[in-house]
Protein backbone atom coordinates (compact mmCIF):
# COMPACT_ATOMS: atom_id res chain seq x y z
CA UNK A 1 0.00 0.00 0.00
CA UNK A 2 2.34 2.19 1.12
CA UNK A 3 4.67 1.76 -2.47
CA UNK A 4 1.25 2.40 -4.52
CA UNK A 5 0.99 5.97 -2.74
CA UNK A 6 4.41 6.71 -3.22
CA UNK A 7 3.91 5.50 -6.94
CA UNK A 8 0.63 7.63 -7.31
CA UNK A 9 2.35 10.59 -5.69
CA UNK A 10 5.80 10.37 -8.01
CA UNK A 11 3.02 10.49 -11.18
CA UNK A 12 1.62 13.44 -9.56
CA UNK A 13 4.63 15.18 -9.21
CA UNK A 14 5.52 14.56 -12.83
CA UNK A 15 2.29 15.42 -14.29
CA UNK A 16 2.40 18.74 -12.51
CA UNK A 17 5.99 19.66 -13.42
CA UNK A 18 4.91 18.84 -17.35
CA UNK A 19 2.18 20.81 -17.33
CA UNK A 20 4.47 23.96 -15.34
CA UNK A 21 7.09 23.69 -17.79
CA UNK A 22 5.73 22.86 -21.27
CA UNK A 23 3.42 26.05 -21.00
CA UNK A 24 5.84 27.70 -19.29
CA UNK A 25 6.51 31.45 -21.70
CA UNK A 26 8.19 33.15 -18.62
CA UNK A 27 11.98 34.50 -19.12
CA UNK A 28 14.86 35.37 -16.74
CA UNK A 29 16.59 38.64 -17.70
CA UNK A 30 19.76 38.96 -15.92
CA UNK A 31 21.95 42.93 -16.18
CA UNK A 32 25.64 42.56 -15.52
CA UNK A 33 26.71 46.30 -17.24
CA UNK A 34 27.45 46.16 -19.99
CA UNK A 35 25.97 42.79 -20.55
CA UNK A 36 22.36 41.02 -20.24
CA UNK A 37 21.57 37.70 -20.38
CA UNK A 38 17.97 36.50 -21.05
CA UNK A 39 17.65 32.94 -20.04
CA UNK A 40 13.77 30.92 -19.86
CA UNK A 41 12.65 30.46 -16.75
CA UNK A 42 12.81 26.31 -16.74
CA UNK A 43 16.36 26.82 -17.77
CA UNK A 44 16.91 29.35 -14.73
CA UNK A 45 15.27 27.25 -12.29
CA UNK A 46 17.29 24.13 -13.29
CA UNK A 47 20.40 26.07 -12.97
CA UNK A 48 19.49 27.22 -9.58
CA UNK A 49 18.88 23.91 -8.70
CA UNK A 50 22.08 22.70 -10.47
CA UNK A 51 24.17 25.04 -8.42
CA UNK A 52 22.73 24.37 -5.37
CA UNK A 53 23.63 20.78 -5.29
CA UNK A 54 27.22 21.42 -6.65
CA UNK A 55 27.58 23.74 -3.96
CA UNK A 56 26.00 21.24 -1.30
CA UNK A 57 28.52 18.45 -2.47
CA UNK A 58 31.10 20.62 -2.31
CA UNK A 59 30.82 21.63 1.21
CA UNK A 60 29.93 18.07 2.24
CA UNK A 61 33.19 17.33 1.03
CA UNK A 62 34.82 19.94 2.50
CA UNK A 63 33.14 18.75 5.76
CA UNK A 64 34.39 15.48 5.50
CA UNK A 65 38.26 16.41 4.61
CA UNK A 66 38.17 18.82 8.07
CA UNK A 67 36.54 15.75 9.81
CA UNK A 68 39.55 13.02 9.20
CA UNK A 69 41.45 14.26 12.25
CA UNK A 70 38.55 14.06 14.57
CA UNK A 71 37.73 10.93 13.03
CA UNK A 72 40.98 9.64 13.25
CA UNK A 73 41.06 10.39 17.33
CA UNK A 74 37.58 8.60 17.62
CA UNK A 75 39.20 5.42 15.74
CA UNK A 76 42.07 5.78 17.70
CA UNK A 77 39.81 6.21 21.26
CA UNK A 78 37.84 3.21 20.16
CA UNK A 79 40.57 0.88 19.83
CA UNK A 80 41.98 1.85 23.14
CA UNK A 81 38.18 1.20 24.48
CA UNK A 82 38.30 -2.11 23.30
CA UNK A 83 41.66 -2.98 24.50
CA UNK A 84 40.26 -1.42 28.35
CA UNK A 85 37.34 -3.60 28.18
CA UNK A 86 39.53 -6.78 26.74
CA UNK A 87 41.90 -6.50 29.96
CA UNK A 88 39.52 -5.78 31.99
CA UNK A 89 37.46 -9.51 31.00
CA UNK A 90 40.62 -11.36 31.25
CA UNK A 91 41.16 -9.84 34.21
CA UNK A 92 37.89 -10.95 35.67
CA UNK A 93 38.11 -14.19 33.65
CA UNK A 94 41.46 -15.05 35.69
CA UNK A 95 40.15 -14.06 38.89
CA UNK A 96 36.89 -16.32 39.27
CA UNK A 97 39.49 -19.39 37.43
CA UNK A 98 41.63 -18.59 40.35
CA UNK A 99 44.55 -17.20 38.12
CA UNK A 100 45.20 -14.44 40.49
CA UNK A 101 48.66 -13.56 39.55
CA UNK A 102 47.37 -13.17 35.47
CA UNK A 103 44.30 -11.44 36.84
CA UNK A 104 46.20 -8.55 38.84
CA UNK A 105 48.38 -8.40 35.63
CA UNK A 106 45.44 -7.97 33.60
CA UNK A 107 43.99 -5.16 35.68
CA UNK A 108 47.10 -3.12 36.10
CA UNK A 109 47.36 -3.56 31.66
CA UNK A 110 43.89 -1.59 32.20
CA UNK A 111 45.51 0.85 34.35
CA UNK A 112 47.95 1.80 31.82
CA UNK A 113 46.13 1.83 29.06
CA UNK A 114 43.49 4.18 31.07
CA UNK A 115 46.90 5.84 31.64
CA UNK A 116 48.06 6.44 28.26
CA UNK A 117 44.53 7.43 26.84
CA UNK A 118 44.72 10.63 29.59
CA UNK A 119 47.96 11.39 28.19
CA UNK A 120 46.78 11.76 24.49
CA UNK A 121 44.43 14.15 25.91
CA UNK A 122 41.42 12.09 25.55
CA UNK A 123 39.17 11.60 28.11
CA UNK A 124 36.79 8.31 28.41
CA UNK A 125 33.52 8.88 30.10
CA UNK A 126 33.57 5.91 32.66
CA UNK A 127 37.25 6.24 33.03
CA UNK A 128 36.38 7.22 36.95
CA UNK A 129 34.14 3.77 37.53
CA UNK A 130 37.12 1.53 35.16
CA UNK A 131 39.76 2.85 37.50
CA UNK A 132 38.04 1.97 40.81
CA UNK A 133 37.17 -1.71 39.43
CA UNK A 134 40.85 -2.02 37.91
CA UNK A 135 42.58 -1.37 41.31
CA UNK A 136 39.73 -3.33 43.61
CA UNK A 137 40.15 -6.59 41.01
CA UNK A 138 43.96 -5.85 41.15
CA UNK A 139 43.64 -5.50 45.11
CA UNK A 140 41.25 -8.89 44.99
CA UNK A 141 43.90 -10.96 43.27
CA UNK A 142 46.41 -9.54 45.84
CA UNK A 143 44.27 -10.59 49.08
CA UNK A 144 43.67 -13.97 47.39
CA UNK A 145 47.55 -13.78 46.98
CA UNK A 146 47.98 -12.94 50.84
CA UNK A 147 50.29 -10.19 49.78
CA UNK A 148 48.49 -7.13 52.01
CA UNK A 149 50.80 -4.53 51.04
CA UNK A 150 49.88 -4.57 47.09
CA UNK A 151 46.20 -5.35 48.19
CA UNK A 152 46.18 -2.34 50.66
CA UNK A 153 47.79 -0.03 47.97
CA UNK A 154 45.15 -0.72 45.50
CA UNK A 155 42.14 -0.53 47.75
CA UNK A 156 43.49 2.88 48.57
CA UNK A 157 43.99 4.15 45.53
CA UNK A 158 40.30 2.64 44.80
CA UNK A 159 38.37 4.42 47.65
CA UNK A 160 40.55 7.87 46.34
CA UNK A 161 38.44 7.23 42.49
CA UNK A 162 35.07 6.11 43.93
CA UNK A 163 35.29 9.45 45.89
CA UNK A 164 34.58 11.28 42.66
CA UNK A 165 31.33 11.87 41.17
CA UNK A 166 31.23 9.62 38.35
CA UNK A 167 32.12 6.59 40.32
CA UNK A 168 29.60 7.23 43.78
CA UNK A 169 28.16 3.72 42.41
CA UNK A 170 30.96 1.94 43.17
CA UNK A 171 32.30 3.21 46.25
CA UNK A 172 29.83 1.02 48.28
CA UNK A 173 31.20 -1.77 46.53
CA UNK A 174 34.69 -1.05 47.40
CA UNK A 175 33.60 0.02 51.48
CA UNK A 176 31.86 -3.90 50.81
CA UNK A 177 34.76 -5.42 49.85
CA UNK A 178 37.54 -3.67 52.57
CA UNK A 179 35.22 -4.69 54.77
CA UNK A 180 35.51 -9.11 53.91
CA UNK A 181 38.99 -7.99 54.07
CA UNK A 182 39.05 -7.26 57.11
CA UNK A 183 37.27 -9.74 58.24
CA UNK A 184 38.93 -12.03 56.45
CA UNK A 185 42.22 -10.72 58.65
CA UNK A 186 39.78 -11.10 61.92
CA UNK A 187 39.64 -7.05 62.23
CA UNK A 188 36.10 -6.94 63.64
CA UNK A 189 36.33 -3.31 64.52
CA UNK A 190 37.83 -2.59 61.13
CA UNK A 191 35.30 -4.83 59.52
CA UNK A 192 31.98 -2.83 61.30
CA UNK A 193 33.95 0.65 61.06
CA UNK A 194 33.83 -0.51 57.06
CA UNK A 195 29.97 -1.04 57.29
CA UNK A 196 28.73 1.80 59.62
CA UNK A 197 29.96 4.61 56.62
CA UNK A 198 27.50 2.48 54.11
CA UNK A 199 24.43 4.20 52.86
CA UNK A 200 21.40 3.38 55.05
CA UNK A 201 20.25 1.32 52.37
CA UNK A 202 23.16 -0.62 51.49
CA UNK A 203 23.97 -1.00 55.15
CA UNK A 204 20.17 -3.32 55.13
CA UNK A 205 21.83 -5.25 52.54
CA UNK A 206 21.67 -9.41 52.69
CA UNK A 207 25.05 -8.75 52.13
CA UNK A 208 26.21 -6.61 54.22
CA UNK A 209 24.04 -8.15 57.50
CA UNK A 210 25.77 -11.12 56.65
CA UNK A 211 28.60 -9.40 57.34
CA UNK A 212 27.96 -7.48 60.16
CA UNK A 213 26.47 -10.81 61.95
CA UNK A 214 29.97 -11.81 61.27
CA UNK A 215 31.97 -9.50 62.62
CA UNK A 216 29.71 -8.28 65.54
CA UNK A 217 30.05 -12.44 66.26
CA UNK A 218 34.06 -11.79 66.28
CA UNK A 219 33.94 -9.02 68.21
CA UNK A 220 31.80 -9.91 70.95
CA UNK A 221 29.02 -8.10 70.67
CA UNK A 222 26.04 -10.02 71.00
CA UNK A 223 23.25 -7.54 71.37
CA UNK A 224 24.13 -6.52 67.93
CA UNK A 225 24.57 -9.93 66.55
CA UNK A 226 21.23 -10.76 67.81
CA UNK A 227 19.84 -8.01 66.06
CA UNK A 228 21.42 -8.73 63.02
CA UNK A 229 20.45 -12.19 62.97
CA UNK A 230 16.69 -11.37 63.58
CA UNK A 231 16.82 -9.58 60.49
CA UNK A 232 18.59 -11.78 58.30
CA UNK A 233 15.71 -14.43 59.44
CA UNK A 234 13.05 -11.47 58.33
CA UNK A 235 15.18 -11.36 54.88
CA UNK A 236 15.16 -15.18 54.42
CA UNK A 237 18.55 -15.07 54.56
CA UNK A 238 18.30 -17.70 56.97
CA UNK A 239 15.96 -20.56 56.84
CA UNK A 240 13.46 -20.57 59.83
CA UNK A 241 15.26 -23.71 61.72
CA UNK A 242 18.29 -22.04 61.22
CA UNK A 243 17.51 -18.71 62.26
CA UNK A 244 15.92 -19.71 65.23
CA UNK A 245 18.81 -22.13 66.01
CA UNK A 246 21.13 -19.09 65.69
CA UNK A 247 18.85 -16.36 67.64
CA UNK A 248 18.58 -19.19 70.39
CA UNK A 249 22.35 -19.44 70.73
CA UNK A 250 22.76 -15.78 70.83
CA UNK A 251 20.40 -15.35 73.23
CA UNK A 252 22.09 -17.61 75.70
CA UNK A 253 25.23 -16.05 75.24
CA UNK A 254 23.94 -12.54 76.00
CA UNK A 255 22.56 -14.03 78.95
CA UNK A 256 25.91 -16.10 80.09
CA UNK A 257 27.33 -13.11 79.76
CA UNK A 258 25.78 -11.13 82.37
CA UNK A 259 27.43 -10.88 85.68
CA UNK A 260 24.76 -9.65 87.75
CA UNK A 261 21.33 -9.66 88.43
CA UNK A 262 20.58 -5.51 86.72
CA UNK A 263 22.86 -7.01 83.52
CA UNK A 264 20.37 -10.21 83.43
CA UNK A 265 17.28 -8.00 83.85
CA UNK A 266 18.66 -5.43 80.87
CA UNK A 267 19.36 -9.37 78.81
CA UNK A 268 16.28 -10.47 79.09
CA UNK A 269 14.65 -7.09 78.60
CA UNK A 270 16.37 -7.27 75.05
CA UNK A 271 15.00 -10.14 73.63
CA UNK A 272 11.84 -10.80 71.71
CA UNK A 273 8.96 -12.59 73.18
CA UNK A 274 9.17 -15.28 70.68
CA UNK A 275 12.99 -15.79 72.10
CA UNK A 276 11.85 -15.51 75.65
CA UNK A 277 9.54 -18.33 75.10
CA UNK A 278 12.24 -20.50 74.19
CA UNK A 279 12.85 -23.39 76.80
CA UNK A 280 16.68 -23.26 77.06
CA UNK A 281 16.85 -19.20 76.81
CA UNK A 282 13.91 -18.93 79.80
CA UNK A 283 15.82 -21.36 81.64
CA UNK A 284 19.65 -20.31 81.44
CA UNK A 285 17.95 -16.98 82.64
CA UNK A 286 16.44 -18.40 85.15
CA UNK A 287 19.38 -20.15 86.87
CA UNK A 288 21.80 -17.65 85.87
CA UNK A 289 19.59 -14.73 87.99
CA UNK A 290 19.19 -17.26 90.70
CA UNK A 291 22.85 -18.03 91.12
CA UNK A 292 23.24 -14.39 91.39
CA UNK A 293 20.78 -14.09 93.96
CA UNK A 294 18.34 -12.43 91.77
CA UNK A 295 14.22 -12.41 92.72
CA UNK A 296 13.06 -15.87 92.99
CA UNK A 297 9.18 -14.76 91.99
CA UNK A 298 10.63 -12.71 88.54
CA UNK A 299 12.65 -16.38 87.70
CA UNK A 300 9.57 -18.01 87.87
CA UNK A 301 7.61 -15.41 86.21
CA UNK A 302 10.58 -16.44 82.99
CA UNK A 303 9.56 -20.00 83.14
CA UNK A 304 6.00 -19.74 83.32
CA UNK A 305 5.50 -19.55 79.68
CA UNK A 306 7.56 -22.73 79.34
CA UNK A 307 5.46 -24.13 82.05
CA UNK A 308 2.45 -23.39 80.18
CA UNK A 309 3.07 -24.91 77.47
CA UNK A 310 3.97 -27.87 78.82
CA UNK A 311 0.99 -28.43 80.50
CA UNK A 312 -1.08 -27.54 77.13
CA UNK A 313 1.15 -30.48 75.54
CA UNK A 314 3.42 -32.31 77.24
CA UNK A 315 5.09 -33.52 74.14
CA UNK A 316 5.88 -29.66 73.42
CA UNK A 317 9.32 -30.19 75.52
CA UNK A 318 11.80 -32.82 75.35
CA UNK A 319 12.41 -35.17 78.55
CA UNK A 320 15.52 -33.34 79.43
CA UNK A 321 13.72 -30.01 79.03
CA UNK A 322 11.10 -31.00 81.57
CA UNK A 323 13.90 -32.39 84.19
CA UNK A 324 15.89 -28.91 83.37
CA UNK A 325 12.83 -27.26 84.33
CA UNK A 326 11.88 -29.05 86.86
CA UNK A 327 15.59 -28.24 88.59
CA UNK A 328 15.41 -24.60 87.31
CA UNK A 329 12.32 -24.55 90.00
CA UNK A 330 13.35 -26.71 92.48
CA UNK A 331 16.07 -24.42 92.83
CA UNK A 332 14.14 -21.54 93.13
CA UNK A 333 11.92 -23.42 96.17
CA UNK A 334 15.36 -24.20 97.81
CA UNK A 335 16.10 -20.26 97.46
CA UNK A 336 13.03 -19.38 99.13
CA UNK A 337 13.55 -21.23 102.09
CA UNK A 338 10.76 -22.75 102.73
CA UNK A 339 8.12 -20.40 101.70
CA UNK A 340 5.99 -20.92 98.24
CA UNK A 341 3.42 -18.85 96.85
CA UNK A 342 -0.15 -20.34 96.23
CA UNK A 343 -0.09 -20.01 92.66
CA UNK A 344 2.44 -22.28 91.86
CA UNK A 345 1.69 -24.81 94.81
CA UNK A 346 -1.98 -25.00 92.48
CA UNK A 347 -0.13 -25.30 89.19
CA UNK A 348 2.09 -27.83 90.18
CA UNK A 349 -0.37 -30.08 92.38
CA UNK A 350 -2.77 -29.73 89.21
CA UNK A 351 -0.21 -30.79 86.87
CA UNK A 352 1.24 -33.57 89.20
CA UNK A 353 -2.77 -34.71 89.43
CA UNK A 354 -3.57 -34.81 85.71
CA UNK A 355 -0.34 -37.00 84.54
CA UNK A 356 0.82 -38.94 87.51
CA UNK A 357 2.90 -40.92 85.18
CA UNK A 358 5.11 -37.69 84.47
CA UNK A 359 8.66 -38.78 86.16
CA UNK A 360 9.39 -34.54 86.24
CA UNK A 361 6.14 -33.52 87.76
CA UNK A 362 6.03 -36.63 90.44
CA UNK A 363 9.54 -35.59 91.19
CA UNK A 364 8.67 -32.06 91.45
CA UNK A 365 5.73 -32.08 93.47
CA UNK A 366 7.28 -34.47 96.57
CA UNK A 367 10.14 -31.85 96.36
CA UNK A 368 7.69 -29.06 96.85
CA UNK A 369 5.85 -31.09 99.63
CA UNK A 370 9.47 -31.58 101.25
CA UNK A 371 10.20 -27.60 101.12
CA UNK A 372 6.80 -27.17 102.47
CA UNK A 373 7.69 -29.94 105.62
CA UNK A 374 5.10 -32.33 104.32
CA UNK A 375 7.10 -35.38 104.99
CA UNK A 376 5.09 -38.32 104.50
CA UNK A 377 3.43 -36.73 101.45
CA UNK A 378 6.82 -36.09 100.08
CA UNK A 379 8.33 -39.51 100.87
CA UNK A 380 5.38 -40.92 99.16
CA UNK A 381 5.65 -38.97 96.00
CA UNK A 382 9.10 -39.43 95.77
CA UNK A 383 9.14 -43.26 96.29
CA UNK A 384 6.65 -43.45 93.39
CA UNK A 385 8.50 -41.42 91.25
CA UNK A 386 11.93 -43.52 91.54
CA UNK A 387 9.66 -46.39 89.53
CA UNK A 388 9.54 -43.99 86.56
CA UNK A 389 12.18 -41.98 86.92
CA UNK A 390 14.69 -42.69 83.75
CA UNK A 391 17.49 -39.43 84.16
CA UNK A 392 20.16 -40.83 86.46
CA UNK A 393 21.06 -36.97 87.40
CA UNK A 394 17.11 -36.49 89.14
CA UNK A 395 16.98 -40.23 90.31
CA UNK A 396 19.93 -39.37 92.47
CA UNK A 397 18.56 -35.85 93.57
CA UNK A 398 15.52 -38.22 94.87
CA UNK A 399 17.88 -40.72 96.80
CA UNK A 400 19.69 -37.71 98.60
CA UNK A 401 15.79 -36.18 99.05
CA UNK A 402 14.69 -39.28 100.36
CA UNK A 403 17.91 -39.53 102.58
CA UNK A 404 17.28 -36.41 104.01
CA UNK A 405 13.63 -37.24 104.66
CA UNK A 406 15.12 -40.10 106.48
CA UNK A 407 17.47 -38.47 108.95
CA UNK A 408 14.66 -36.03 109.64
CA UNK A 409 12.49 -38.82 110.79
CA UNK A 410 16.47 -39.91 112.47
CA UNK A 411 16.03 -43.37 110.64
CA UNK A 412 19.53 -44.20 110.13
CA UNK A 413 19.24 -47.17 108.41
CA UNK A 414 17.12 -45.41 105.55
CA UNK A 415 19.57 -42.99 105.33
CA UNK A 416 22.28 -44.87 104.73
CA UNK A 417 20.89 -46.90 102.24
CA UNK A 418 19.03 -44.19 100.00
CA UNK A 419 22.75 -42.01 100.15
CA UNK A 420 24.38 -45.82 98.82
CA UNK A 421 21.41 -45.62 96.03
CA UNK A 422 22.71 -41.99 95.42
CA UNK A 423 26.21 -42.92 95.18
CA UNK A 424 25.61 -45.64 92.91
CA UNK A 425 24.21 -43.46 90.36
Amino acid sequence: MRVALWLMALFAIAVASALFAGNNHASVTLFWPPHRVDLSLNLFLLLLTGSFVVLHLAMRALAALMSIPHQARQWRLLQSERALHMALLESLSHLVSGRFIRARKSAELVLSLEESVKRRGERLGNGARLRTLSHLLAAESAHALQDRSVRDEHFQKALQESSSRDAQEAREGVQLRGARWALDDQDAPGALQWLDQLPHGAARRTVALRMRFRAARLAGQLQSALETARLLTKHRAFSEAAGKSITRGLAIELIRDSHDGVQIQRAWDALDTAEQRIPEVAFEASERLLAHGGDVALSRQWVLPVWDSMVQNYDNLSLSQRVRLARVLERGFAATGGELDTSWLTRIETAQLSNPRNAALQYLAGVVCMRLRLWGKAQQLLKQSLAILQESELRRDTWLALAQLAEQRQDAQAAAEAYREAAKK
